[in-house]
């Protein structure tokens, strides 16, 4: 894909332009959900802390809010380090 000045991205760890979310409205993404399954959009190192509003706007302008499904996010509880996983449950 040629790049200019024009181009915008949504999301910026997977490199993700406001024109492939779009068309992945148009092709019938009507969540956050179903965009990053077109686009991959939100998968990246931040996991959608920057994209997912942005996106979550283009979905609310470009349909009719009452048809837009919610957004299943669900962040971590807690973070957890890799020897509290290792060590498994004291209880």
């Amino acid at each position: 894909m040629a790049e200019n000045r024009e181009t915008i991205y949504i999301c910026r760890c997977e490199e993700v332009t406001r024109e492939e979310i779009e068309q992945a409205i148009r092709d019938g993404a009507t969540t956050i959900a179903g965009v990053k399954k077109r686009t991959h959009a939100g998968m990246g190192l931040c996991q959608g802390r920057t994209c997912r509003k942005l996106i979550a706007n283009m979905l609310a302008c470009s349909r009719d809010p009452a048809n837009i499904l919610p957004s299943t996010f669900r962040p971590p509880v807690r973070t957890v380090r890799i020897d509290e996983i290792a060590q498994g449950d004291e209880e």
